[in-house]
């Protein structure tokens, strides 16, 4: 496949924040299905997103190398690996569990239909390599057997890990409550000099109790943190977390969130996420610009039937043409219509 087959805005990742067209997609802090990471990358790098964020795992992040080594090949660019950490309790770090041996025998499961990312087998327990924590299964079992377990770094492992992953950027998940886990995080951080070209702060209004004027002030704190250790920051405005692939309302609330935030946050990019899918942008004005978007479950979701495929073939889908193709064309509408804003 040659450089025809994808789409080259030939922006910097920098350049793409300043003019409103960044594209990133988000593997799933949780998630550990190293193969989909490898062609979730290759795929999306080469159809021109500019930043690949993934959990802060030594696996996951060279399975995304690969990838982006495939696509640079083919495409000449390379996005950033950005690595997601969290400075406290967050739904983003979070797996599903249950014991399937305390399934009633008459049980519809619904658990299995609800699921996005395919993680509940047929009478079978959650696929943890599958799962990236969206919750939906918690409400939906009808005995309350499933709960949520937290998947977090303690933080004298995150340097460490952080050395041996050499990431471009860094993005810490953080909440109301959390200036002091945050404050340590970047501590640690500018102490063993980790090189950074952005560090990536992302927050929002659901699930954290506050309003648009509390999450300023929280974003403000952070900002000054950042501001004195160096940092150049990147705020991404979490407007319905884990909800991309819902429906239109999720992306209506994620623009909602960037219009309340745009005169209230402090200097930097913002980026839209929480909730974002192929609705988004039709809910932005043409002056509207925020600085882009990241696509989480949305863009795995829409892979994984293809996905699932190569799998079965024992193949890396860049190693299976048909399917490559197809997967370009399911990617290329998600995230061509960003690329191609006018300044």
């Amino acid at each position: 496949m040659g450089t025809d087959d994808h789409i080259s805005e030939g922006l910097t990742p920098d350049d793409a924040l300043v003019q409103g067209r960044w594209v990133k997609l988000i593997c799933g802090a949780s998630n550990q299905d190293l193969p989909a990471i490898a062609d979730l990358t290759a795929v999306f790098a080469a159809v021109g997103v500019h930043c690949i964020d993934v959990a802060a795992d030594p696996a996951v992040a060279l399975a995304a190398r690969r990838g982006l080594d495939w696509a640079e090949a083919q495409t000449g660019r390379r996005p950033w690996l950005m690595v997601s950490l969290s400075d406290g309790t967050d739904a983003h770090f979070r797996k599903a569990w249950f014991d399937p041996g305390r399934c009633p025998v008459d049980c519809p499961r619904p658990c299995e239909r609800i699921c996005p990312a395919l993680a509940i087998p047929t009478a079978a327990g959650i696929d943890q390599q599958r799962c990236y924590g969206c919750g939906r299964c918690l409400p939906a079992c009808p005995h309350g057997l499933i709960e949520e377990r937290d998947h977090r770094l303690a933080p004298e492992q995150v340097i460490s890990l952080l050395q041996s992953i050499q990431p471009d950027a860094v993005e810490i998940h953080t909440a109301s409550g959390h200036d002091e886990g945050f404050a340590t995080l970047i501590q640690s951080l500018q102490q063993h000099k980790v090189p950074l070209r952005r560090l990536a702060v992302s927050s929002g209004l659901e699930g954290h109790g506050v309003k648009a004027d509390q999450l300023a002030d929280l974003l403000w704190r952070r900002y000054s943190r950042l501001r004195q250790a160096g940092y150049r920051p990147l705020w991404q405005l979490d407007g319905r977390p884990m909800s991309g692939d819902v429906g239109a309302g999720t992306a209506r609330a994620a623009v909602q969130l960037w219009r309340a935030m745009r005169s209230l946050a402090p200097p930097g990019p913002l980026q839209l996420a929480g909730g974002t899918n192929a609705a988004t942008l039709e809910f932005l004005r043409p002056t509207e610009r925020p600085a882009g978007i990241a696509f989480g479950g949305v863009a795995r979701r829409l892979l994984m039937p293809v996905l699932d495929e190569a799998q079965t073939r024992g193949l890396a889908l860049w190693q299976w043409p048909e399917g490559w193709k197809r997967a370009l064309s399911l990617a290329r509408p998600l995230v061509a219509p960003w690329l191609q804003r006018s300044c």
